[in-house]
C-alpha cells in the first residue's frame, strides 16, 4: 500500500516576487483612469506610499479630489451671478514622529505625485532612498467605494441644470415680493458642490467617496423710514439631486416675510442680564461655536481650551447631553467617510453634563492620545485634514416648550440667531435677528438689537432645561482646514442667565 509522506516533509514550490528598487521608478508606466478615481489608482499610490516609508516617513497619506461646483444668485428680479468652479488635485501628508508637513499639487501624473512627495519628505529632512534600495510593499485594502455602495455615480447628472437653477430662484424671489411689505432688496441664492475623493495611506487605507452638498436660501431687507429689518433663512442637504426641485419656497417666503415684518417696527432691547429661551435649529450655533470648537483636538494641541484636562468631569448642567456625528440622513454635515478615509460614526461629547469625548483627527490623535472619531475634514486638497465637527447638537430633553417659558417671569425668547464671533478660549458674542420679550411665561412684544455675550465654561452650566423638539440647521464652519459644511442643532433650551447687549 502506498503511504503518504509525513506532513512535515511536504513542500510547495517557492515563487520569488522581486521587490521594486528605487532605480526602477522612472521606468514605471501607470495608466490610472483620469476621469474618475477607481481601483486603477491602487498600484501607483501603493508604490508612492512605499517610497515614502522607504525614505523614513512614519506615515504617508494621499488625498485626491475632483470638484464640480456652481452657485447662482438672484437679486430682485434678475440673475446677477453664476459662478462655476472645476478643480482637480492631490494633497500629500507626511509624518515623522509627531511632526508632519503637507504639500499639494494639481499634477496627478505619477511623476507629479512623486515630485510632491519628494518635496514633503525634504521638508522633514528626509531623502529618497538610494538607487539600489528596496521599496517596501504597501498592501492597500480592497477599494472601499462608498460611491458604488450607496449609488452615488449618477448624482451629478441628475442634479438641477443651470437653467433650472435660475428659474427656481426667480420664481422664489417673486413669491417673496408677494408675501413681504416695505421690501428694499430680495436675494435668493443656491449652490451645488459635487466632490469625488480618494484616500490612500500607508496604514492600508484605500477608500473612495462622492459627496453632493447643496444649499438654498433667502435674504430679505425691509425698510420704512428709519426702521430696518434683515432676515435670512437657509436650507441645506446632502445626497439628494432633487433638493432644489423640492424646495418649498412659498412657505419659506411666508416665514421670512412674517419675521421681517415683526422686526421692522420692534422695540430695541434693554441691556441687562436675563434668562432666555433659545429656539431649536440654528440656535445650536452657540453650542457649536462656544463649546464644540473647544472639544476639537486642534484646541488641545494649542492648549487653548478650558476643557483640556476635563474628560470624565462635569463641564455642563446635568440636563445637557450633546453629540457630534456624521450619520443623520441628508444633514449638512453627514459623511460616509471623513477626509482621512475613516467611516463615519457617532461621538458622544457630553452626557448629563459629563465630558465624555473629544473630536479627533489622525494628527490630533497622534499628538494628544485621544482616539480618532472620523472627524478629519478639509475644504479641499490644498488643506491638510484637521479635527472638525460634522452634525453637532444638544440632545432632546424631558421638558416641553411650555415648561421652559412658564419658568421665566421676565426674559427674552431668541427665535432666530444671526452672526457672531468667538474668542480662542470660548468667549462669544452673537446677534439675535429675531427676539421677543417673555413676561410671566408668555411671549409678548418683538425686540431687536439683542446681542448675547458670554463664556463657554460658564454658559454650559446655565443651560438648565432642554425641550423635546430637536431640529437641525445647515451651517458653514471655518477653521484651520478651511470652510466645511456642518450641521448645528438643538431643541428649545433655557439658559438661566446671560448678558444681553442692547440699548
Amino acid at each position: 500500500m502506498h503511504k503518504s509522506a509525513p506532513r512535515s516533509q511536504l513542500r510547495l514550490p517557492m515563487i520569488a516576487t522581486p521587490l521594486l528598487r528605487s532605480r526602477e521608478l522612472p521606468t514605471l508606466d501607470y495608466t490610472s483612469t483620469r476621469d474618475r478615481f477607481d481601483a486603477t489608482w491602487e498600484s501607483p499610490l501603493a508604490t508612492l506610499l512605499g517610497l515614502g516609508r522607504a525614505a523614513g516617513a512614519d506615515f504617508v497619506e494621499f488625498f485626491l479630489e475632483r470638484v464640480n461646483y456652481i452657485s447662482c444668485l438672484a437679486e430682485d428680479d434678475a440673475i446677477t451671478s453664476i459662478s462655476p468652479r472645476l478643480a482637480t488635485g492631490a494633497g500629500i501628508r507626511v509624518f515623522r514622529g509627531q511632526t508632519d508637513c503637507y504639500v499639494s499639487t494639481n499634477d496627478l501624473t505619477f511623476s507629479g505625485l512623486k515630485a510632491a512627495l519628494e518635496k514633503g519628505l525634504s521638508i522633514l529632512g528626509l531623502q529618497l532612498p538610494s538607487p539600489g534600495a528596496y521599496i517596501p510593499e504597501i498592501n492597500l485594502e480592497p477599494l472601499r467605494d462608498y460611491a458604488v455602495l450607496r449609488g452615488k455615480e449618477s448624482w451629478l447628472s441628475a442634479s438641477s441644470s443651470m437653467r433650472e437653477m435660475g428659474e427656481v430662484l426667480l420664481d422664489a424671489n417673486a413669491r417673496l415680493q408677494e408675501k413681504a411689505t416695505h421690501v428694499q432688496s430680495r436675494r435668493a441664492v443656491y449652490f451645488r458642490d459635487w466632490q469625488e475623493v480618494l484616500v490612500a495611506s500607508s496604514d492600508g487605507t484605500f477608500a473612495r467617496d462622492i459627496r453632493l452638498t447643496q444649499s438654498v436660501g433667502y435674504n430679505l431687507l425691509c425698510a420704512d423710514g428709519t426702521n430696518r429689518s434683515s432676515i435670512g433663512e437657509r436650507a441645506g442637504n446632502t445626497s439628494d439631486p432633487n433638493f432644489l426641485r423640492n424646495w418649498d419656497y412659498t412657505s419659506t417666503a411666508e416665514s421670512v416675510a412674517e419675521s421681517a415684518g415683526k422686526m421692522l417696527y420692534a422695540d430695541y432691547v434693554e441691556s441687562g442680564t436675563y434668562p432666555i429661551v433659545m429656539a431649536n435649529k440654528f440656535g445650536g450655533v452657540i453650542f457649536h461655536e462656544a463649546c464644540g470648537h473647544l472639544l476639537e483636538t486642534t484646541q488641545i494641541e494649542k492648549r487653548t481650551t478650558p476643557f483640556i484636562d476635563k474628560k470624565g468631569e462635569k463641564i455642563a448642567h446635568e440636563n445637557l447631553t450633546a453629540w457630534d456625528e456624521g450619520l443623520s440622513t441628508d444633514a449638512f454635515g453627514t459623511i460616509d467617510m471623513d477626509d482621512e478615509g475613516m467611516p463615519a460614526q457617532r461621538t458622544l461629547l457630553i452626557e448629563k453634563g459629563i465630558l465624555k469625548n473629544f473630536i479627533a483627527d489622525r494628527a490630533g490623535s497622534i499628538r494628544t492620545g485621544h482616539p480618532r472619531t472620523g472627524s478629519g475634514r478639509r475644504q479641499g486638497y490644498t488643506y491638510a485634514a484637521a479635527s472638525r465637527m460634522r452634525n453637532t447638537y444638544i440632545a432632546p430633553g424631558d421638558f416641553t416648550n411650555e415648561e421652559l417659558f412658564a419658568s421665566i417671569e421676565k426674559g427674552i425668547y431668541c427665535k432666530k440667531m444671526g452672526g457672531g464671533s468667538v474668542g480662542a478660549t470660548g468667549q462669544f458674542n452673537f446677534s439675535v435677528d429675531e427676539a421677543y420679550l417673555i413676561e410671566n411665561g408668555k411671549i409678548t412684544k418683538p425686540l431687536k438689537g439683542a446681542t448675547l455675550i458670554g463664556e463657554a465654561k460658564e454658559i454650559m452650566n446655565k443651560i438648565s432645561m432642554c425641550s423635546n423638539d430637536l431640529d437641525l440647521a445647515a451651517g458653514f464652519c471655518g477653521s484651520v482646514s478651511g470652510s466645511v459644511y456642518v450641521t448645528v442643532g438643538q431643541p428649545h433650551i433655557k439658559v438661566d442667565s446671560i448678558t444681553v447687549g442692547g440699548r
